[in-house]
C-alpha cells in the first residue's frame, strides 16, 4: 500500500508541525506524519522545521537557547497563511510547538517520519530516549540529510527504520550498476524530491534500482494530485504532501 505522509501535518490548512495540523491530516486520509525535530536548552525534543521561532511564531530566538516552557508560550500560528479554501484555523487553535513525546502519545498508532535537524550527540541521545520510552521504534522512521547523523543513530543501536542521507541517495543514483550494487546501505527508505542538482529521480530506472536493494521510495513535497498519481503509477511507495485534502482522494485514501 502506498503511504501518504502529511508533510509537517496538514500544513496547507493549519500551522505546520502542530498537533492540530497532525490531527487534521489524519482526518483527511494521511497514513503517516512527517515532521522535524530540534533540541531545547533543557534537553527536550520539539517539533519544528526551523531552528528559531521567527518564521512561524514571530520570535527571533533559537530553540536551542530556550526551555520547553518558554517555547510553549510561543504562538506557533501567528504567521500562518492558509490556502483560501481551508477551514478557519481558529476552530483548531491554540497552536504551540509540541514535543515529540506528546505527539507520540497523542497519536499512538500513527507512523512518524522525523527529520533530525540537530546532529549533536546530545540530540541523538535525547531523541532515541523519547522514542524508546514511548515504545515507538517500529513506527518512527528517523531521517536526516546528513550521513554522519544517520550513522550515529544506527550506531547507537536504533531498532527502528531510518532513511537514506543525501549522499547515500546520490551514490545510489549516480554510480554505475556494479558499483551501486556493492554500496552498503543500512536505511530502509529513500526519500527524495522529483529532481535534485539537475538529476531527475522520478524515473523508473531509479525506482527499480532502489527496489532491488529492498528500499522503499518516497517523494516530497507533492501537492499536485495528478503528479502524485503519476509517481505512484511509476512505482513510488510513498508521497509526502502539505495538502492531504487534495492529494488523498487522488490516491484513494479515505477520510478518517
Amino acid at each position: 500500500m502506498v503511504r501518504l505522509y502529511a508533510h509537517r501535518g496538514a500544513a496547507a490548512e493549519l500551522p505546520e508541525n502542530t498537533l492540530p495540523a497532525f490531527a487534521r491530516a489524519l482526518e483527511l486520509g494521511a497514513d503517516a506524519i512527517e515532521t522535524d525535530a530540534h533540541l531545547t536548552a533543557d534537553g527536550q525534543v520539539v517539533l519544528s522545521h526551523d531552528a528559531t521561532g521567527k518564521r512561524m511564531a514571530g520570535v527571533a530566538r533559537a530553540i536551542s537557547e530556550c526551555t520547553l516552557e518558554e517555547i510553549w508560550r510561543w504562538d506557533a500560528g501567528k504567521n500562518h497563511r492558509p490556502r483560501s479554501s481551508a477551514p478557519p484555523a481558529s476552530a483548531h487553535g491554540p497552536f504551540r510547538v509540541p514535543s515529540l513525546a506528546e505527539a507520540l502519545v497523542e497519536f499512538p498508532q500513527t507512523p512518524f517520519n522525523v527529520d533530525v535537524k540537530d546532529p549533536s550527540p546530545r540530540m541523538i541521545a535525547a531523541i532515541l530516549d523519547v522514542v524508546r520510552r514511548a515504545g515507538a521504534e517500529e513506527r518512527v522512521l528517523l531521517a536526516s540529510f546528513e550521513t554522519q547523523t544517520l550513522q550515529a543513530i544506527r550506531g547507537a543501536g536504533y531498532r527502528g527504520p531510518t532513511g537514506l542521507a543525501q549522499g547515500e541517495v546520490a551514490k545510489l543514483a549516480l554510480l554505475p550498476g556494479p558499483f551501486a550494487r556493492r554500496l552498503k546501505l543500512e536505511g530502509q527508505r529513500a526519500q527524495v524530491p522529483v529532481s535534485a542538482y539537475g538529476l531527475r529521480l522520478d524515473k523508473r530506472g531509479f525506482l527499480e534500482r532502489c527496489h532491488r536493494r529492498g528500499l522503499a521510495v518516497d517523494f516530497w513535497t507533492i501537492d499536485d494530485p495528478a503528479q502524485a498519481k503519476r509517481l505512484v503509477e511509476l512505482g513510488a511507495d510513498g508521497i509526502m504532501t502539505d495538502d492531504p485534502a487534495l492529494v488523498a482522494p487522488a490516491l484513494g485514501k479515505k477520510r478518517g
